[in-house]
């Protein structure tokens, strides 16, 4: 969908690579530092998904760059994701967002639409 530009006078292109669906569903987020010791092991739920990753939210903290290792505790399976945004804490939590290191269109168990 065209996003219109008032400063321009035209229609720009959305940057928005896929859709974010409002999904909460229960994960597992771990890290481990270069020993491959445990940093972070915390069972927390998603805020919003897309084809390229998602907010979560969590009590643990990451800093942005970060690798971590996601769990979706409704199919056992793990991607790998880094993190590329966070928020400020509230109440004891922060959210988080994290992308893919790899493409994972199946991750999340939901079909995206393609005309986003």
């Amino acid at each position: 969908m065209p996003i219109w530009k008032i400063s321009e006078g035209r229609p720009q292109i959305s940057r928005r690579r896929s859709q974010r669906v409002i999904l909460s569903l229960a994960i597992k987020v771990r890290s481990m530092d270069s020993a491959g010791e445990p940093l972070l092991e915390e069972e927390t739920r998603t805020l919003v998904v897309n084809e390229q990753g998602a907010m979560i939210v969590l009590a643990g903290e990451v800093k942005e760059g970060q690798t971590l290792r996601l769990t979706n505790l409704a199919t056992d399976t793990e991607q790998l994701c880094k993190v590329i945004y966070q928020g400020s804490p509230s109440e004891g939590k922060t959210q988080v967002g994290v992308e893919f290191l790899s493409p994972a269109p199946d991750f999340w168990l939901i079909a995206f639409r393609e005309d986003v």
